[in-house]
């Protein structure tokens, strides 16, 4: 070395020299991986600046100055001096370097790079490693009173100036490259165009802090998601890697992760002495963190993409197997579990180093006897082992409990109305309070194995330190326990504490990961529908549809519901489809669409498809995007689309006309309106094939005919095209051109109409059956379904029992057979019908006229769901505390308060032990030190796990009177509440709300509690150890409430912001899994996995600023802890002289603590205000207004009510909602006991509101309903509706057996339910079931045909057997035998009692006593049939039209 440098006192100023060879070494090591990167990440180029032309001459410069140094050298050694070695080289080097270094400069211009963290990193060490010699210099020149090398000292100085100019310089940012995509985003994302520093520090993402703290942030201030992490590039890498090795998922998950950066845990080792080091610690920790969480929110992007594309692709067992809500909460919660668990993965390696690292240390101050207290914790480890092992198991049962409470909660809220209409919530009420009770229970018994966990983390530390200064000491007597070891110790023991109390944080996040995994795993890798069942390429010339000895069944494990089909369908054709309920018309439809699992044979179909099914299946967006589903608007076709569908008339009452938006499952249209939607939607798709299952059946028989004819017959829209009806009408099989009859799952005839007719077969009989003995028009009539079987789940068509349809054809029957025989008809047909006047428009049922005014022009129904704005008022945490029990809450107070105390005390007198005086070198008393120590340490122990139980119980008692009053708040919201707020709304309520409330917000209040009192209790001792640190305290608390203030009020906002983005993402889900039938026949699957991209990206934009701002936040409090470190240790430095060795320890190794309790309470707050609005949501959702009470004590009505069964309206008006208009004004009419009264009337003329008016669904504006002279507005709601009987429009049934269906409250005998199925009509069906009455219906009935489903309804109906019966329609999808059954019982059954019937088909109240006809409202006629139709008014022009006058 003194070779090279030359000797003496020169020597130091080589030294010197040589460190101006560090930023050189660190330049060229650099540069080969830098110019690799920037190669492949061209920007394109950046114009050349002000600011790049003078980085370039400061370049130039520092590498003249550097030749200047060298040629001074040369010069020298021309003159005789010879200088060292090192004065030739080191400029060299540098030379080489700065001109590296400006060339490096060009070279990022070129590559498109805007801030260089390269180049700073370079001119920083510069600076840094220039100050040395810097100062040396002066001081050298100061000592020797004169410079003793000029011109070196003044270039020295010179390149001082240039380098920090270049440092100053590298910090500021270029423009953007020319030619680069102009970013046409108004708010891109900052970070992408952010400078060097400004990313190291988070500095870019001040701006929305400081916006978010002036104005409550809104959904347009967010910023656009980089391309990376949109959702369509995450789930395209994670469905690669699924497909490539399903079976090791877990690794994947993990590999996934784009490789983290390693913490720098060293840094906790030397924090306290080197401020520098712990800045450079908290960027690092942060910038890791970023990258975790960044990982994690794509984690659950991905798995969200992965879920949503399969579900569109599960079998139809699969999807029987597992409910909606089910499936939905794999996306809500399991998915958030893998994010929750990415921060905690790196704690698989780093927690076992730093123990490592922690005892390496302790061994060095204390010696062996530091094994006693690893000896302690290797034992606690098996312990943990085995409650986590317990608490997983209590986790699987919940997950459980909890999937059956959400799915029976979504089905309340889907037949809510069928619920209220039997008075029936108590028992569904019961239900879920049992599901609840078990819930509970478990979480109670996982809270207390929990605190038993927290227990024995608390104390092990502590108890760590006792057992290891106990064996030191006891050991040998020359053991003496200074300060120095005592303190060291305990910082040492309390970084073994950090990893260990993360320890089984981890462990639980790891048990709930692998359970959500395995549910994941299992729902991915169930059956999908084979694409290869339906050969779409090739087919037999002139034919569009073949079947060859097809069998198909739902499921492998149920008997084949269609066997062995043969049929053809010519390109072209109409070919309807018929047979009684069951028989498999449904299920064949499906069948073609590949729906169904086919066992053998072969299906060819080819050209596109529409697909109506029996159950309309509408969206919740507006009219217009439901019938263009997708496809670009062309006006003309639109136009007429809407007309040969009879939706103009429709159109003429929505508030929005076409820009209407539609409730979700088309809850503002009725019935019928949503079966024609859904035509139309077939219609405007313009497909080769259409398959249309019994698409008449929701609508009146004029609406019906004048659909046949403009769109299905013959001379309709869809001539031409191949048409598959599935029909319960008799009246338009003449025009098809060929029929298919099932009968049990197979083709029992084929062939056109009249060859059917003459081959006497079982289509004959069906037809005689019917034809005779009905006048003409009936026939026309009777088949026409009443409105709406709309079950609203139902779209998940299931089961052979169902709806669908399909079929084929041999020869078109030739025109003459066909004209001739519609002569022999004419006299049954419906020739020339209702071309005297309009088509009447739909009706719109009761909770389908919900917005008309209110909805204003924009036709919006749904209010948009609002993030509550601002801070979280401080009744919501009043409202949480009273919850939990105030006495509770005080107590759980008080005991932090104790273990702060008594924390404090262990660690004063450990730090008076350490003064003890010393005699013979031998500690004095030491049993009692170590008995009181320990006394201290255990009570401590103890009143933490105290605190934590009394948290635990209050947290399952708030849990549980929060959830019991928003469900019996829910249960008795008015039906109105129900038909303008999407299900989803409340669904994400009782799930996602109740899931923080349930687990979340207890532990985050004890974390907080914990860092409170660690923070207040590390102030209060550092302060009375150095009291001079009260000066520095008032400016770092200033500072540290300005950023938690800025943090806070963003921070809320944007997690308010993301929990209202996140339910269109489920309700967006739910409505597909529902619609995923129709979704494949049109095939618009990729445009709903693109849909659902962007509804989870919009989600996502809310999440990303959330995650920065936590590190902002971070990056400022540590810096806030790093200035309490740097104090403390400043002024025990200072105030050396007068303070004990002992107090100095206490009060640095407390202050060690500080940056991180005061960085988790920040975050802990924070947390807690944005859980918190989980307990403000539910709130509000428990608030809403109520309807009238269930049984009012005073004035019950008496026994045997009502004895006759009239029914009275006085003067009666109502209206849906304060502020529309009234839909009946002023009704009076009066029913006599035992009467049958049919009420007709064109849509929307009030039918419908009348009998909700009976059962006080709405109630009355004015007037009054008297039933046996009894006022019902006196009594409550169950008194009045358990004694009255509707059979609905929709046949709701609910998941449970079938006498649950039937008798929910168990109030019935057997004997009785069996005697109204026979009645029903079910009786075979049902004793066939192996189950009997216990046979399970799956979620909405969907394994019963929707006939059947009706059925279900009229034994109900017979069950209840009240004076007063309401039909509602109630004939829809039912094929004419079945229709007879009903009447016939009704007839029969309810002679004495007093029926109501909304008719559509008048054939079915010709023989009533009265009919009323309403009119706008208002009571337009009201007498017998015989006299009404005598009197030539609305009624007999009805008649006339469907043929009955």
């Amino acid at each position: 070395m003194d070779a090279l440098c030359g000797s003496g006192e020169l020597g130091s100023k080589f030294w010197n020299s040589l460190l101006a060879w560090v930023p050189c070494i660190y330049l060229w090591v650099a540069l080969p991986c830098y110019l690799l990167y920037l190669r492949h990440h061209c920007r394109g180029y950046i114009i050349l600046s002000h600011l790049s032309k003078l980085k370039m001459v400061l370049g130039v410069l520092l590498w003249c100055v550097s030749w200047a140094d060298l040629f001074y050298s040369f010069h020298g050694l021309v003159h005789g001096r010879a200088p060292a070695p090192v004065f030739f080289v080191t400029p060299l080097v540098v030379g080489v370097t700065m001109l590296l270094a400006t060339l490096l400069i060009q070279y990022e211009r070129l590559q498109g790079v805007q801030s260089s963290g390269v180049l700073i990193i370079f001119w920083f060490l510069c600076v840094v490693c220039a100050i040395v010699p810097f100062r040396s210099k002066i001081l050298l020149a100061k000592a020797e009173g004169e410079i003793s090398d000029p011109f070196r000292f003044t270039t020295f100085y010179i390149h001082f100036a240039l380098v920090l100019s270049a440092l100053i310089l590298a910090c500021f940012r270029e423009k953007p490259p020319f030619f680069s995509a102009k970013n046409v985003d108004p708010n891109p994302y900052p970070e992408t165009s952010a400078g060097f520093l400004s990313r190291l520090f988070f500095w870019w993402f001040t701006k929305m802090a400081i916006y978010g703290y002036r104005h409550p942030l809104e959904e347009k201030d967010l910023w656009s998601l980089k391309e990376e992490d949109r959702s369509q590039m995450v789930v395209q890498q994670l469905l690669e890697a699924w497909r490539k090795q399903e079976k090791q998922t877990a690794r994947i998950l993990i590999r996934f992760i784009s490789n983290p950066m390693a913490p720098s845990w060293w840094g906790f080792l030397v924090a306290g002495l080197m401020f520098l080091c712990s800045m450079m610690q908290s960027l690092i920790l942060q910038h890791y963190y970023h990258y975790i969480f960044v990982t994690g929110v794509k984690f659950r992007t991905g798995i969200m993409g992965v879920i949503y594309r399969k579900a569109l692709v599960i079998t139809n067992s699969v999807k029987r197997a597992s409910t909606v809500g089910e499936i939905v909460n794999l996306m809500s919660v399991d998915a958030q579990r893998f994010m929750d668990l990415a921060p905690f993965l790196n704690l698989l390696w780093s927690a076992p180093l730093q123990i490592i690292l922690a005892i390496y240390f302790l061994w060095q101050n204390l010696g062996p006897s530091v094994l006693a207290g690893v000896a302690f914790m290797v034992l606690l480890i098996p312990l943990n082992g085995a409650v986590a092992v317990k608490m997983r198991a209590f986790q699987v049962k919940q997950m459980k409990l909890k999937d059956s409470r959400i799915k029976l909660m979504s089905e309340i809220l889907n037949g809510i109305k069928v619920l209220k209409l039997y008075a029936w919530e108590p028992s569904f009420l019961k239900q879920v309070e049992g599901i609840r009770q078990g819930e509970l229970q478990l979480l109670r018994t996982a809270a207390y194995l929990h605190t038993t966990t927290t227990f024995t983390w608390m104390c092990s530390p502590f108890l760590v330190t006792l057992i290891t200064l106990w064996v030191y000491v006891y050991v040998d007597p020359n053991n003496v326990l200074d300060a120095e070891k005592a303190f060291v110790s305990v910082s040492l023991f309390n970084i073994l504490r950090l990893p260990l109390n993360m320890l089984p944080q981890l462990i639980s996040n790891l048990t709930q990961a692998s359970v959500s995994l395995k549910r994941i795993q299992q729902f991915l890798s169930q059956e999908e529908l084979d694409p290869q069942s339906v050969e779409r390429k090739t087919i037999s010339p002139g034919y569009a549809i073949t079947i060859h000895s097809g069998t198909f069944t739902w499921a492998q494990d149920l008997p084949p519901t269609l066997h062995s089909l043969d049929i053809q369908v010519p390109k072209g054709a109409l070919v309807a489809v018929v047979g009684p309920v069951g028989c498999g018309k449904s299920s064949l439809v499906s069948a073609l669409l590949g729906e169904m699992e086919k066992l053998e044979g072969k299906v060819h179909m080819k050209g596109s498809v529409a697909y109506v099914p029996q159950q309309a299946w509408i969206q919740n967006c507006t009219l217009q995007e439901n019938v263009l589903f997708g496809k670009a608007l062309n006006p003309k076709r639109y136009q007429q689309t809407l007309e040969a569908c009879a939706l103009l008339a429709d159109l003429e009452m929505l508030p929005g006309g076409d820009q209407t938006e539609i409730g979700e499952k088309g809850i503002n249209l009725s019935g019928g309106q949503r079966q024609r939607v859904s035509l139309a939607r077939a219609v405007y798709s313009d497909a080769d094939i259409f398959l249309l299952d019994d698409p008449l059946s929701a609508v009146d028989s004029h609406v019906a005919k004048h659909i046949f004819d403009h769109v299905i017959g013959p001379e309709g829209v869809l001539a031409g095209k191949t048409r598959v009806l599935v029909t319960h009408g008799i009246s338009f099989l003449p025009q098809t051109d060929f029929i298919i009859v099932l009968a049990d799952g197979q083709v029992s005839e084929m062939g056109p109409y009249p060859a059917l007719l003459q081959r006497n077969g079982s289509f004959a009989n069906f037809l005689c059956n019917y034809a005779p003995d009905e006048d003409q028009g009936h026939l026309e009539d009777s088949w026409t379904a009443l409105e709406g079987a709309e079950d609203k789940e139902a779209l998940l068509i299931e089961d052979t029992l169902s709806n669908h349809t399909d079929l084929t054809d041999n020869d078109p029957v030739t025109y003459v057979v066909q004209k001739q025989f519609m002569r022999q008809l004419s006299a049954l047909s419906s020739d020339g019908e209702g071309q005297g006047r309009p088509v009447p428009r739909r009706h719109l049922g009761p909770s389908e006229k919900v917005q008309v005014t209110e909805a204003k022009a924009d036709g919006a129904l749904t209010q948009e769901e609002k993030a509550a704005i601002g801070t979280v008022e401080l009744s919501v945490f009043w409202d949480y505390a009273k919850a939990v029990g105030l006495c509770t809450t005080l107590a759980i107070c008080l005991l932090y308060v104790g273990q702060s105390a008594a924390a404090i005390g262990a660690n004063v007198w450990l730090s008076a032990w350490t003064n003890d005086a010393m005699a013979d070198s031998r500690q004095n008393n030491t049993s009692l030190r170590l008995g009181v120590y320990a006394a201290l340490g255990i009570l401590q122990g103890f009143l933490v796990m105290l605190a934590a139980m009394a948290m635990a119980a209050g947290g399952i008692q708030a849990a549980r009177v929060l959830h019991q009053a928003l469900l019996h708040n829910k249960i008795r919201s008015p039906q109105s509440f129900f038909d303008t707020t999407p299900s989803g709304r409340i669904l994400n309520c009782f799930s996602k709300d109740i899931y923080v409330v349930d687990e979340v917000l207890a532990p985050v209040i004890l974390m907080l509690l914990n860092s409170f009192f660690n923070a207040i209790s590390t102030l209060v001792v550092i302060m009375a150890s150095t009291p001079l640190f009260t000066v520095v305290i008032l400016p770092l608390a200033v500072l540290y409430t300005l950023v938690q203030r800025f943090y806070a009020a963003t921070s809320r906002q944007l997690k308010r912001l993301e929990s209202v983005s996140r339910s269109p993402i489920y309700s967006h889900f739910s409505e597909t899994v529902t619609g995923a039938s129709v979704i494949r026949a049109y095939n618009r699957s990729r445009d709903f996995e693109i849909i659902s991209d962007t509804k989870v990206d919009a989600n996502q934009r809310s999440c990303y600023p959330y995650i920065i701002s936590n590190r902002w936040l971070s990056i400022g409090v540590e810096f806030v802890g790093n200035c309490v470190v740097l104090f403390a240790a400043l002024f025990a430095v200072i105030g050396r002289s007068s303070l004990n060795p002992g107090l100095v320890g206490l009060s640095v190794s407390y202050s060690l603590q500080v940056t991180f309790a005061l960085n988790w309470m920040i975050r802990m707050m924070s947390d807690l205000e944005s859980n918190i609005v989980a307990v403000e949501r539910v709130k509000e959702y428990s608030k809403t207004e109520t309807e009238a009470p269930w049984v009012v004590e005073g004035s019950r009505p008496p026994e045997g009510w009502p004895p006759r069964g009239e029914v009275e309206f006085r003067n009666y008006s109502v209206r849906y909602r304060p502020g529309l208009d009234l839909v009946l004004r002023d009704l009076s009419l009066h029913v006599h006991g035992g009467e049958k009264v049919g009420i007709v009337g064109r849509t929307g003329a009030g039918k419908s509101s009348m009998t909700l008016c009976l059962f006080r669904i709405l109630e009355a504006a004015k007037g009054e309903i008297r039933i046996d002279g009894l006022n019902v507005a006196d009594i409550g709601l169950h008194d009045l509706r358990s004694q009255l009987t509707i059979i609905p429009q929709d046949p709701i049934l609910f998941s449970g057996t079938l006498r649950m269906n039937l008798d929910p409250f168990g109030s019935y005998s057997e004997e009785d339910i069996w005697w109204a199925l026979e009645l029903s009509h079910l009786h075979t069906f049902v004793s066939s079931q192996p189950a009997g009455l216990d046979f399970q219906c799956s979620e909405g009935g969907e394994n019963l045909s929707v006939g059947q489903r009706q059925l279900v309804c009229l034994a109900r109906a017979l069950l209840r057997k009240s004076r007063i019966l309401v039909l509602d329609e109630a004939t829809a999808a039912i094929d004419l035998e079945t229709d007879n059954l009903i009447q016939a019982t009704i007839r029969t059954q309810f002679d004495t009692c007093t029926v109501l019937t909304i008719a559509h088909r008048l054939n079915t109240i010709m023989d009533y006593t009265r009919v009323l006809v309403l009119d706008k409202g208002v009571v337009a006629e009201f007498d017998s049939p015989a006299n009404l139709i005598a009197a030539r008014g609305i009624f007999y022009g009805m008649a006339r039209d469907a043929g009955l006058a």
